[in-house]
């Protein structure tokens, strides 16, 4: 799988320049996921973040990661919540607020403003198939993370909701082109180049969906499910109403990280 050009590149731009279809999707997990643990709550349990490491997240969204977790916060000397995105960064920082230790900034994993052997922990979730150039963005990482430091990375499977979707919807070819960049399934040997033990875990979960309406918006947010906008919401839920059992969808999610070191 080749990396994103520069058309894609901007694509994802436009897509995170605000919150407002992030915010949609979160929305939408956090109802209907079966895992009650919540996906975030489960990365972070996950963390091993001690008392006085300097903490980098690059590509920190709405900073939803952070949200609810105060001591983990005060526990870092110092934590970085970076993303390309302006709207992101403002967006985070309006959602967690000031802390002391706590900084904003704008920054873009392949040229990372940070000195060698800076921090004990690097956090990247969702957002590594975005990245155009991944082994410059993973050498980055490397370089700014101490010897005895941690890489944390989060993301999708192959075998997802939005394929059986993607099928009921009859979309392939350019209606429907998943980024499989990089994927729990192809992760590890993308990783490996880079750090010398990388483990993989999975987070059990599936989506139970009580609510067509809601489903429709979520899809209509997906940037690999636009041909999907150029049909009516009526006939949107038409053809989700096909798979309807006894007022409810139930879809796979396949989500997991990786832990590198």
């Amino acid at each position: 799988m080749q990396g994103l050009g520069p058309n894609d590149s901007l694509a994802v731009k436009d897509q995170y320049a605000t919150s407002k279809g992030l915010d949609i999707r979160i929305s939408f997990h956090d109802r209907y996921s079966t895992n009650r643990q919540g996906y975030l709550n489960w990365l972070i349990s996950n963390y091993d973040i001690r008392e006085g490491f300097k903490v980098l997240e690059i590509g920190c969204g709405s900073g939803g990661l952070w949200l609810s977790h105060d001591d983990v916060i005060t526990r870092c000397e110092e934590l970085f919540l970076t993303d390309m995105s302006e709207g992101m960064i403002k967006t985070a920082k309006e959602n967690i607020g000031q802390y002391d230790n706590v900084i904003y900034q704008i920054e873009d994993i392949q040229n990372l403003s940070f000195e060698d052997d800076l921090f004990d922990v690097v956090i990247a979730n969702a957002m590594l198939y975005h990245v155009p150039d991944l082994d410059r963005g993973l050498y980055e990482v490397r370089r700014v993370l101490k010897d005895e430091g941690i890489f944390y990375c989060a993301t999708f499977g192959e075998n997802n909701f939005t394929d059986i979707l993607a099928d009921w919807f009859k979309l392939s070819g350019e209606k429907f082109n998943p980024n499989h960049n990089f994927t729990m399934q192809n992760g590890y040997d993308k990783l490996s180049r880079h750090f010398e033990s990388v483990t993989p875990l999975i987070y059990e979960d599936s989506l139970h969906i009580t609510d067509m309406e809601d489903l429709v918006t979520y899809l209509k947010s997906l940037s690999s499910f636009k041909a999907v906008l150029d049909l009516s919401d009526d006939r949107i839920r038409d053809i989700l109403n096909e798979h309807v059992s006894f007022g409810t969808i139930d879809l796979p999610k396949e989500y997991g990280m990786f832990i590198c070191r």
